[in-house]
């Protein structure tokens, strides 16, 4: 960012301090980083007021600060130190944000969905980079807070930008939408994300479906096409992407192994690839190519990005393990959704005649948790040999699997990771993919160490 501060007067209901010749670099609400010509953000909060660490940002390098109209200032403040008064620090920054976001002008992709946000993210900054000065946010940074700070870090030259949306309620969405004004939005799914503030699903695909409130005239609208709760959004400008007829881009041709997937467009005759695992990937592809169709980005340059993708950290990311077993790591989190879509994934590998599901505790799904852990158990399909389940609400998983009694398969339960060690032990072999998938609480990455080849362990 690099805007004068003349600019930013405009914007705030009075300015004080010296006003000429200062160009802000940044803005920094926290003081303990350095932050040379920036602008502070104080932020009050629960149980600290930022209001109360001016100096300390002066010493980090800020030059100017935004200020709550009421809030004394320091005694200590330069007469000449530049501050814009506003009733709401939060809501300056998001005009500020909007105004520096007009003034470079690129073009804006929104991205939110219950499961699969970072990914699609990451898949559109790969292929849209080929042509195209690209900037997408970085971390977590997706909320009224953090949209509007990706804004501002972006460069002047930036073509492309591509802001992840969050959300845990209602009218979130909607006031990033209104401040971003996408050209493209893409919702890759509906899952249980937030059921405890939304109550059902039809409420997320609601506040999800706020991301087209702030969609250009004329933008693309990119949704997942096999989920019934957005069959209804039609138009012009919307494309559903997925796997049934019902889809305007349907998937087809789909071949897994254990460095990837590939498929096809219906319409074409293309092959892409990714070096990912999931059926729900491949939709994630789906959705960065039809963003890159939207630039006109030339097929060989799609097919490089996607080819050139980096898995994420702990989203279905492939390890070689002891006795050449392959782990597969998505314990970063989890829902009914992304369980149900993990174990698919474990089932589709055709070269692994041992194939382990451990399955952790999911939180935050609302007073039918229950219910939800125990319908799991219904999409263990025949190819899995072996279910080991973490927790306590893991147990309602093997409960339900016990009750079955299918023949072929071995259900195991314990309540910490510690006692799933010895049984995950015993099956370690060429032969074995294991996959282990919990929410982020059950920190199930630990137990995952436990079973990593040496080599990978030392490389930490």
């Amino acid at each position: 960012m690099k805007l004068d501060i003349k600019e930013l007067i405009t914007l705030a209901d009075k300015a004080t301090g010296k006003q000429d010749h200062l160009l802000l670099e940044g803005v920094s609400k926290d003081t303990r980083q350095k932050s040379e010509n920036a602008l502070y953000l104080p932020i009050a909060g629960e149980r600290f007021d930022g209001h109360d660490f001016l100096l300390d940002a002066i010493k980090q390098g800020c030059t100017a600060t935004i200020w709550q109209e009421g809030k004394e200032l320091p005694a200590e403040l330069p007469e000449d130190f530049p501050v814009l008064y506003t009733t709401d620090t939060v809501e300056y920054l998001q005009k500020i944000s909007k105004f520096y976001l007009k003034k470079i002008n690129p073009v804006v992709v929104a991205v939110t969905g219950s499961n699969g946000k970072t990914t699609t993210k990451d898949m559109i900054e790969c292929v849209s980079a080929a042509n195209f000065k690209t900037y997408k946010t970085q971390g977590n940074y997706n909320n009224h807070i953090g949209m509007p700070l990706t804004i501002l870090a972006m460069e002047e030259s930036t073509e492309v930008l591509i802001l992840e949306m969050g959300m845990s309620n209602y009218g979130e969405i909607s006031l990033l939408s209104k401040i971003a004004e996408p050209d493209v939005a893409v919702i890759t799914n509906i899952g249980e994300s937030h059921l405890e503030q939304l109550g059902s699903r039809e409420g997320i695909a609601k506040a999800k479906l706020e991301i087209a409130v702030g969609l250009k005239q004329g933008g693309l609208f990119i949704i997942d096409g096999d989920e019934p709760l957005l069959s209804h959004v039609k138009g012009e400008n919307v494309l559903q992407v997925g796997f049934g007829d019902s889809s305007t881009l349907k998937l087809s041709n789909i071949k897994t192994d254990a460095k990837g997937v590939s498929f096809t467009l219906e319409e074409g005759t293309t092959v892409y690839r990714i070096p990912m695992l999931g059926r729900h990937n491949i939709k994630n592809a789906a959705y960065a190519i039809a963003v890159g169709h939207y630039l006109n980005i030339e097929e060989n340059k799609i097919l490089e990005g996607l080819e050139s993708l980096k898995v994420t950290s702990m989203r279905l990311e492939m390890k070689s393990g002891k006795k050449e077993t392959l782990l597969i790591n998505d314990a970063y989190n989890a829902s009914p959704t992304s369980m149900i879509a993990a174990l698919e994934t474990l089932s589709e590998l055709k070269d692994y005649s041992i194939k382990v599901a451990v399955l952790g505790d999911m939180y935050e799904l609302g007073s039918n948790e229950e219910e939800m852990h125990r319908n799991i158990a219904n999409h263990v399909d025949e190819t899995i040999s072996h279910v080991i389940c973490v927790g306590q609400k893991g147990a309602w998983i093997a409960d339900e699997l016990n009750k079955q009694k299918r023949k072929n398969l071995e259900v195991i339960q314990c309540l910490t990771k510690e006692e799933a060690i010895k049984p995950i032990e015993k099956l370690l072999s060429k032969d074995t993919a294991i996959l282990f998938k919990a929410s982020r609480g059950m920190v199930l990455e630990t137990l995952i160490s436990t079973f990593l080849e040496e080599e990978q362990e030392s490389k930490k």
